[in-house]
C-alpha cells in the first residue's frame, strides 16, 4: 500500500527523479537538495524537545548519541562518520552537522544502516513522539526505509569539502579550486562579513588580477587546507603572508549559483557589501562566468542580466474560489484549458523575490507575483506533463475578489517543466508544490 503520509509521498517522487537520471548524483543535480530536505523533515517530525533545557534538540543529537549507546563497538562506521562531522571546522550548528552527516551517509551508501541503528536504540528513539513521528509508526517506517534502501543503491559523488553553507541552506554554492603559482603577491582586497571572507577587489598587477579566475563577490573558503569559516579578522592575510612564495590551493565559493543567478544565501550579504562599497562590481570580470561556462541556455531559454529566463506558452488563468492548496491544482488546470484561449509566447523571469511574465512579442508585462503570494505550484498529470500552473491569491484591491486564481503555462519539455516548478517552489520555501 502506498504511504499515506504526504512527506513520504513527496520523498518517493524525489527518489524516483534521482533514480531516473541514471548518472552519479552530484551537487549540481536539481533534485538532490529537495530529497535531502525531505529526509531531514522526516527525521525532525515528532522529535520532542527536552524539558527545562535551553538547548534545541535536532536530529544531529540523535546520531551523536548512538555511539555512546553502543557497548559492543558495533557501530564503527557510524562512529567514524559522527567524529568526522564533529571535527569539521566549517560547521557551526547542529543543523549544519546533521546535514553534513546525511550527505556523508548518502556518499557511503550507509543511510539505511544509520537509521536502523537509531530504530534499535530505545534511549534515542524515545525522544520521538509515538503519536506523530514517522520513525515510531510501523505503518510509515517501512516505506521510509524502503526509499532509503533505493538511495543506498545509487551512486552519490558529493563534494564533502563544500559544506560551509550547510548551516543555512541545503542548496550549495559553486565550489572551485584556484591553484596559484608561487608569487610575491596574490593581490586580493578582502572583507570579513558574517564569518565569511569576501573578495572586494583585485589589485592591478597582482597574480589574481593576471589569472582572471577569482572575482569580486566570491568567498575565500580555505587556503592550503586552512579553513577561513568564522575566522577572526585578518586571518586570511596572515595565512597568505606565511605562505608567500609557495604554491597556493585556494578553495573558492562563487557568488553566482549553478543556474547563473545570484546564490540565494548570499543576496543579503552582497547587498551589505554594495552598500559599504558602492564601486563593487559583480560580474565585471570575464572569469565570473567560469562557474556556469558549461550551462548554455537552450533554445527555449534566454539570458537576462545573468539570469536564465524561460520561454514558455501562457495558456490563461481561471478563478478557483477561496481555497488555493495543492489539492485543487489538478482540477483547476482543466478550468483554464477548457477556455481554449489562444496561447501567448512569454518570457517567465524568476527573480530573487518575485516572478514576472512578459509577452515576448509586445514586451507587455502580463503579471508579476511575489513568491509569498503563491500558494501552490505543480505540473499537470496529463497529457504530456509539460503544462504547469500555480495558484495565487487575488489582490485585495481586485473588485469582487474570488480568493484564488490558477495561472497555467506550458514548457517546451518535461525536464524544463519540472525545472521551472522546482525553481518557483524554492523561490518561497513555504509554497506547497509537487512534480
Amino acid at each position: 500500500m502506498a504511504p499515506k503520509d504526504p512527506l513520504l509521498g513527496t520523498l518517493k517522487v524525489c527518489v524516483l527523479n534521482l533514480q531516473s537520471d541514471e548518472e552519479p548524483v552530484t551537487d549540481a543535480n536539481p533534485h538532490l537538495a529537495s530529497c535531502c530536505e525531505l529526509i531531514e523533515l522526516v527525521l525532525r517530525k515528532g522529535l520532542q524537545q527536552p524539558v527545562l533545557s535551553l538547548v534545541h534538540r535536532d536530529y544531529w543529537q540523535c546520531f551523536e548519541q548512538l555511539p555512546h549507546q553502543d557497548a559492543c563497538g558495533r557501530l564503527s562506521a557510524l562512529s567514524l562518520a559522527v567524529e568526522q562531522t564533529r571535527v569539521c571546522r566549517k560547521l557551526l550548528s547542529a543543523q549544519g552537522r546533521g546535514r553534513y552527516l546525511l550527505r556523508l551517509a548518502l556518499s557511503r551508501k550507509a543511510l539505511p544502516l544509520f537509521i536502523t541503528h537509531m530504530l534499535h536504540t530505545p534511549r534515542v528513539l524515545e525522544w520521538y513522539s509515538p503519536v506523530i513521528s514517522i520513525l515510531r509508526n510501523e505503518e510509515f517506517v517501512e516505506p521510509f526505509m524502503s526509499l532509503l534502501l533505493v538511495l543506498s543503491h545509487m551512486e552519490f559523488k558529493l563534494d564533502m569539502e563544500n559544506c560551509s553553507f550547510l548551516d543555512e541552506s541545503w542548496i550549495l554554492p559553486v565550489y572551485e579550486i584556484y591553484e596559484v603559482v608561487p608569487c610575491r603577491e596574490v593581490g586580493m582586497v578582502l572583507r570579513y562579513l558574517n564569518g565569511r571572507v569576501f573578495v572586494l577587489d583585485l589589485k592591478p598587477g597582482g597574480q589574481a588580477d593576471a589569472d582572471k579566475f577569482i572575482c569580486p563577490g566570491d568567498i575565500i573558503d580555505e587556503i592550503n587546507g586552512t579553513s577561513l569559516r568564522n575566522s577572526r579578522c585578518g586571518q586570511a592575510g596572515v595565512v597568505l603572508s606565511q605562505l608567500r612564495g609557495c604554491p597556493l590551493s585556494i578553495r573558492v565559493l562563487r557568488w553566482r549559483a549553478h543556474d547563473g543567478t545570484v546564490y540565494r544565501p548570499l543576496i543579503k550579504l552582497l547587498r551589505v557589501l554594495r552598500t559599504e562599497n558602492p564601486t563593487l562590481q559583480l560580474g565585471s570580470a570575464t572569469s565570473q562566468m567560469s562557474a556556469t561556462k558549461d550551462q548554455r541556455p537552450s533554445p527555449s531559454q534566454c539570458l537576462k542580466e545573468g539570469r536564465i529566463v524561460y520561454i514558455v506558452q501562457f495558456l490563461g488563468k481561471a478563478n478557483i474560489g477561496m481555497f488555493g492548496g495543492k489539492e485543487v491544482l489538478q482540477q483547476a488546470i482543466p478550468l483554464v484549458l477548457e477556455k481554449n484561449l489562444p496561447s501567448k509566447e512569454v518570457l517567465l523571469d524568476m527573480k530573487e523575490t518575485h516572478l514576472t511574465c512578459t509577452d515576448r512579442n509586445s514586451k507587455l508585462e502580463l503579471f508579476e507575483h511575489h513568491y509569498p503570494e503563491i500558494s501552490c505550484v505543480g505540473r499537470y498529470g496529463q497529457p504530456d506533463y509539460t503544462v504547469f500552473a500555480f495558484c495565487v491569491a487575488d489582490s485585495p484591491e481586485t473588485p469582487q475578489s474570488t480568493g484564488f486564481c490558477c495561472v497555467a503555462l506550458r514548457a517546451s519539455t518535461i525536464k524544463e517543466c519540472e525545472e521551472v516548478v522546482c525553481r518557483i517552489a524554492t523561490g518561497f520555501k513555504h509554497t506547497e508544490w509537487f512534480v
